[in-house]
């Protein structure tokens, strides 16, 4: 989800019980916009949608990785070739980095020469592949959003469509379910992944305000992770609350973070630590 404000960004320890307010710690006040995080090799790397820039933090200081304007960032992913994928949210491409930051190639459109509309979150799946989401513009009205699947060749395929709005995804452990987070339709649901990467048996798997009726009925689901035991994570742009959903659809806890929003998130090593991502000024939109 996209627009152009001043962050918070924050972490706190958080999946043995829900973080007091002395386990959180801001690591970067002046994000602008941070998304789509990622842990890699010992360092987190983060987008910042407004400043048009991938940025890392090493446990001491931020630092900008990579930069491209008009890219619009949304989320980053470790790729099997040893590169880095960008979803580039406002030119609708995505882009591919080298570990030493430089841009090696763009793609802006699949195999049959469909274009992305809005690219905006990615999962990884074990097979070397990625899943990446195509929101379709940010508005409520059009159903149009897409799940496309590139392989480790590049290739590019659509395998999802009709969905309202498709924000983040994750891929289960087993890597036979992904889940998608439809943010305008306040909900996240299922497919079944087949052998080739295509998917099917499209399902609900929760509705935010049924399974959290604090989150409420307009609920906007934005990020997802799953952790070692499946556990579904939900980061919402609505309120500053992640909502955590058992495998069997049941809420498992909530955190909530002192922020009006908190649209998404990722776990660092062990699963000791959880890095969010928090907006602090939602008036600017």
């Amino acid at each position: 989800m996209k627009r152009f404000l001043s962050l918070g960004f924050l972490f706190f320890l958080c999946l043995a019980s829900i973080a007091a307010a002395g386990d959180i710690k801001v690591i970067n006040a002046k994000s602008g916009f941070p998304e789509g995080p990622l842990w890699h090799k010992d360092k987190l790397y983060y987008v910042e949608y407004g400043s048009q820039t991938v940025m890392t933090w090493d446990g001491q200081q931020n630092q900008q990785f990579w930069k491209m304007d008009g890219c619009g960032p949304s989320a980053i992913v470790a790729a099997s070739s040893g590169d880095f994928l960008v979803t580039c949210y406002d030119s609708g491409s995505i882009a591919r980095i080298s570990a030493d930051a430089e841009t090696i190639a763009e793609y802006k459109q699949d195999k049959s020469g469909q274009s992305f509309q809005g690219p905006n979150d990615f999962a990884a799946d074990p097979k070397g592949g990625v899943y990446f989401t195509a929101s379709g513009p940010w508005e409520s009205a059009p159903i149009v959003g897409k799940i496309f699947y590139m392989d480790p060749k590049g290739d590019i395929r659509l395998v999802a469509d009709d969905l309202h709005y498709a924000n983040g995804i994750a891929l289960s452990n087993d890597g036979k379910t992904l889940f998608l987070a439809e943010s305008e339709a306040s909900r996240v649901i299922q497919f079944k992944v087949q052998q080739d990467g295509s998917l099917s048996d499209r399902q609900l798997f929760v509705r935010i305000g049924q399974v959290d009726p604090d989150s409420g009925s307009y609920a906007y689901p934005d990020g997802l992770k799953i952790d070692k035991n499946g556990n579904l994570y939900v980061g919402q742009y609505s309120k500053g609350r992640v909502i955590v959903v058992s495998p069997d659809k049941k809420l498992v806890k909530t955190i909530d973070v002192p922020s009006p929003a908190a649209p998404n998130l990722n776990f660092g090593p062990g699963e000791a630590v959880i890095y969010i991502m928090a907006v602090d000024d939602q008036n600017n939109a």
